[in-house]
């Protein structure tokens, strides 16, 4: 597989990183258990960024999940598919934590997971709440 057929979006370290945030993110939630235990339980090393950038995402959960469940109006949080939750957790922590990084970069790159690894809505779905959030955040 060329470099360039990897991913539809981004195919940079940062896009790597997220993606990788993600998956464990959704596998802590679905185990029930610390972001910090699944990253411990990987047999390659995870780099140092991925690892920071997991668990700063989930000590800021109940902040995000706060904001996901102001601006969810069709779902509550604990219906809206696994992955959909986790990038949004995973942009909202960007745009509060990460003011370097632009809103449309944050915005598109949790767009295209959403629709990469969830449902055909996800996309949509995620754009929206996160456009109405980083209104909120970044003033």
């Amino acid at each position: 597989m060329s470099t360039s057929s990897k991913h539809k979006f981004g195919d940079d370290i940062r896009s790597t990183a997220r993606e990788r945030v993600l998956h464990f993110l959704y596998e802590a939630e679905s185990r029930n258990i610390n972001v910090a235990e699944v990253i411990q339980a990987q047999v390659l090393k995870v780099d140092d960024t991925v690892s920071q950038m997991a668990i700063a995402v989930e000590a800021l959960r109940s902040t995000t999940d706060e904001m996901i469940t102001e601006f969810s109006h069709t779902w509550t949080i604990g219906r809206m598919p696994a992955i959909d939750r986790n990038v949004l957790r995973l942009a909202i922590y960007e745009l509060i934590e990460r003011p370097e990084v632009p809103i449309a970069v944050i915005i598109n790159e949790a767009v295209e997971l959403a629709k990469r690894f969830s449902t055909d809505e996800s996309g949509k779905y995620v754009n929206g709440i996160l456009s109405a959030i980083a209104k909120k955040v970044r003033v």
